[in-house]
């Protein structure tokens, strides 16, 4: 024998919506054979009471009416940043189920296929993200942006953002002249690093979108502003006012607690700086006039190395401008390499340029003589710089440089009064160079051979595609001054040679000389002899 129990409560009332505090409770059993039905009125509990859902009415306590349409507050308006935050909310709850082991399962059970994209996808944003994040922190907050004070450093990443992530160069400009002006304001020195670092980063992104004349202005007041600086030290030492120490000599060197006495007395200016960018100034020693001379002494000199390179770019095409910066550089490297061997170091001065950018500049103005065909003072450049570098495939390079210009020597010496304008580069002539057109052939030829067997023997890591070019453009000139000293058959060889090669290193410009050459070769062996 079975029976059911049913159980109903309805509000006790003609109208759905009017609010209802009495209900009836009907309670049925029933059995196959009787049927039993127990009702009754019970008053309700106020979470059970039924509110209007579309209409709302106001009790006077008497009666319930509508409460009219004005008297209604507007509900508050969803704002498009509150839907999307609801959004992201909701599919971040969604996210959250579905990333369940249960939720697993059950997605890939019912799409298998979806879920493969889906990880797939989630591969590859994971791989882009560990290979974009680390150059986003280099880039924005690496150490070089950790060294300016925040409100600089915050302009920066805006200019560097527009530089690079979005480039538009005019607000790109306009936030590195507000950077610019915020280091003055807070009182960095113009002259540091990293203020002429922002300077100089900005001289190369003009270049680097082809504002020429812009990038060679702001490199020129870089170095006026560094030799201004040079200059004014320089006549103060001369008036004694710098003492042997490189401080000024009415301000001794201050004490250790001189200096701690002072930095508690400016703990209030210290206070607008990052504390860590003051915990390091106190860690850092004092640089002496000295050492800032020869830091900005050198800017100097890069900076005419970068004009040289600037005003003889095809875009500028100034080769009076190129050939006086590339000139004063070398001039001035000497003339400081000369004060020290004569003075010797001064207190905080380190050591002088290095081989390397000491052989650079060198280079660089000897093959501006090259350009202007003063030859002779071109081969003893190319010698010096030979002498200074240390990358095995460049000397064959400028073994190259040594070939040519010997091949296009005049054949008679420099005098002494041809020298004028070079006066601090005498020291690095030598008289004993060839100076018969039959022996500048014969350097030349030399060269090109040392040329070409020193790319040949370079091995292993040291080998670079400058080795390759250097033996391709070493077999051309081979060839030319065979062909000037009337050898056509060895010439042609090393044409021949040149052209192999070049085709097989995809060095076209190497492949283009050997065939002129080959070609005027040709032209003179079939001229009729007169």
């Amino acid at each position: 024998m079975s029976a059911t129990a049913i159980a109903s409560l309805r509000p006790f009332g003609h109208q759905c919506l009017h609010r209802s505090h009495a209900a009836l409770l009907t309670v049925q059993l029933k059995s196959p054979k009787a049927k039993f039905e127990l009702s009754a009125v019970v008053s309700l509990r106020r979470g059970q009471i039924r509110f209007a859902s579309q209409k709302r009415f106001e009790n006077d306590g008497r009666s319930e009416a509508p409460i009219p349409r004005h008297k209604l507050s507007p509900l508050p308006k969803l704002t498009f940043r509150q839907f999307l935050r609801r959004v992201a909310l909701g599919s971040f709850r969604n996210l959250r189920s579905s990333l369940t082991a249960e939720g697993w399962k059950a997605a890939w059970r019912d799409s298998p296929y979806f879920m493969s994209m889906v990880i797939v996808v989630w591969i590859v944003f994971l791989g882009f993200l560990a290979a974009t994040l680390p150059t986003f922190y280099r880039t924005f907050y690496g150490p070089e942006m950790s060294k300016f004070p925040e409100p600089v450093a915050n302009t920066l990443r805006r200019a560097i953002y527009y530089t690079i992530s979005k480039p538009e160069p005019e607000l790109a400009l306009k936030y590195y002249q507000k950077a610019m002006q915020e280091c003055a304001d807070i009182g960095l020195d113009p002259f540091s690093d990293e203020v002429l670092g922002i300077r100089i980063y900005v001289a190369g992104w003009l270049e680097k979108i082809g504002n020429y004349a812009n990038a060679i202005q702001v490199i020129e007041s870089i170095r006026s502003d560094c030799l201004r600086w040079v200059d004014v030290m320089e006549q103060s030492v001369k008036d004694g006012k710098i003492s042997e120490a490189g401080r000024l000599v009415s301000e001794p060197k201050p004490t250790q607690d001189e200096i701690l006495k002072d930095g508690q007395e400016a703990s209030t200016k210290d206070a607008a700086k990052p504390q860590a960018q003051t915990e390091e100034e106190k860690d850092m020693p004092t640089e002496t006039l000295w050492h800032k001379r020869q830091r900005l002494l050198q800017r100097a000199i890069s900076a005419s190395v970068k004009l040289g390179h600037l005003y003889a770019d095809e875009h500028v095409i100034d080769p009076e401008n190129s050939h006086k910066h590339l000139l004063w550089a070398v001039e001035a490297s000497l003339k400081e390499m000369d004060r020290r061997r004569k003075e010797d170091t001064k207190p905080g001065e380190e050591s002088w340029l290095t081989a390397e950018e000491m052989g650079a500049s060198m280079e660089s103005l000897g093959l501006d003589y090259m350009k202007r065909s003063q030859f002779q003072f071109a081969i003893p450049l190319f010698f010096q710089a030979l002498r200074l570098c240390e990358s095995p495939c460049h000397r064959a390079v400028i073994m190259n440089n040594l070939s040519a210009a010997f091949a296009q020597h005049p054949i008679y010496s420099p005098k002494a009064a041809e020298m004028t304008e070079v006066d601090n580069l005498k020291v690095l002539f030598d008289s004993s160079m060839p100076s018969t057109r039959a022996e500048c052939l014969e350097a030349a030829a030399a060269w090109a051979r040392n040329a070409y067997a020193h790319g040949k023997d370079v091995k292993g890591e040291q080998r670079t595609p400058d080795c390759d070019e250097a033996c391709a453009v070493a077999l051309c000139n081979w060839g030319d001054v065979a062909a000037m000293q009337g050898k056509p058959e060895l010439a042609r060889g090393k044409y021949q040679k040149c052209i192999e090669m070049s085709e097989k290193l995809g060095f076209a410009a190497g492949a283009k000389q050997a065939r002129e050459g080959l070609a005027k070769l040709s032209g003179t062996a079939t001229q009729p002899k007169k």
